[in-house]
């Protein structure tokens, strides 16, 4: 089990997406987003895959989608987990 605070990355900027992570039971993944009918399962499946390959199967996330990309999302979902978690993604 993976030891987390809360966190959070991104912003509400056009383009881009604020995650708010913190500790849970199993992935809880909350969405607002302009974009939700067309695209809120991608989003949602897209940060429980980033989590889940980080390790992460215990978390809480709070995430408001102002129409950002996969690669951001994925970029603000990682460094979110970082921050809450303290493990280092970037070094082996």
């Amino acid at each position: 089990m993976i030891s987390m605070k809360e966190a959070i990355a991104g912003t509400l900027e056009s383009g881009d997406i604020m995650v708010k992570i913190g500790p849970g039971k199993g992935l809880e993944v909350e969405l607002q987003s302009s974009v939700e009918a067309q695209f809120g399962r991608q989003i949602r499946a897209l940060i429980s895959e980033t989590l889940e390959g980080l390790g992460i199967k215990d978390a809480h996330v709070d995430a408001i989608d102002k129409g950002a990309l996969d690669c951001t999302i994925r970029a603000r979902v990682t460094a979110a987990a970082v921050r809450a978690t303290g493990k280092d993604v970037w070094k082996d």
